[in-house]
């Protein structure tokens, strides 16, 4: 009976030690995901199709700031713009100049704005 719970220890450790080098190159990777961006920009919804009322609610300014935040490096910058741009694209009824203007209606200083006809390349 030892030796089947040995055995069983032993077995789970290796699939721990796959999972964690299957794991390790994805952490260079960029962080950002279209489900993050998604997630994260869900409460502007509303503001953005200019339903929302005249300010983007507190919900929607820290998505934009937690976007932010995970947009650390210029691939991951590049990945939230590509994602935006796809996921303006299908959304109908968004006003893109509330979305250009969104970043500054929420006080977050990015280098880029939310303008779905931004080239996501030229973004440093």
């Amino acid at each position: 009976m030892a030796s089947a719970m040995l055995k069983k220890l032993v077995c789970l450790a290796v699939i721990c030690m796959v999972v964690e080098t299957l794991m390790a190159p994805h952490a260079v990777e960029a962080v950002v995901t279209c489900n993050l961006v998604a997630k994260s920009l869900a409460q502007c919804i509303p503001y953005l199709k200019g339903s929302g009322g005249p300010r983007p609610s507190p919900n929607c300014c820290a998505g934009v700031q937690g976007l932010k935040a995970a947009a650390q490096t210029t691939a991951d910058r590049r990945a939230a713009c590509n994602c935006m741009k796809n996921q303006a694209a299908n959304t109908k009824g968004l006003n893109y100049n509330l979305a250009a203007r969104l970043a500054s209606q929420c006080n977050v200083r990015v280098n880029y704005n939310f303008d779905p006809k931004t080239n996501c390349n030229s973004i440093q």
